[in-house]
């Protein structure tokens, strides 16, 4: 049986490789890979505590997360190509139209 705190150690891993990511990378699909990432070891986290605790409320949350994500993901694809369509690139220093 793994111990409870390598899935711990493994979330605040891959946690912190997202936030990495969503810090350095100015390229917007990366941007969204690294939110993913974060949100995925969360979910992680949920699971490995929900085993420990021997009930299924972390199970369940865990599916709110994904779906929360699958929107996320969609809303952010849908943004992406349209502001590619609009300014041919997906460089978040390039893309300024919140300015005047």
């Amino acid at each position: 049986m793994v111990p409870l705190s390598y899935y711990l150690l493994l979330s605040a891993v891959l946690f912190s490789i997202g936030v990495v990511g969503v810090l350095t990378r100015r390229n917007a699909i990366i941007i969204f890979m690294s939110i993913e990432l974060m949100l995925n070891s969360v979910n992680l986290t949920l699971v490995a505590f929900s085993a420990y605790m021997g009930t299924a409320t972390g199970q369940m949350f865990v599916f709110f997360v994904l779906t929360v994500a699958a929107a996320e993901a969609a809303i952010g694809l849908a943004i992406i190509i349209a502001l590619y369509r609009n300014k041919m690139s997906i460089n978040i220093d390039e893309i300024n139209i919140m300015k005047w």
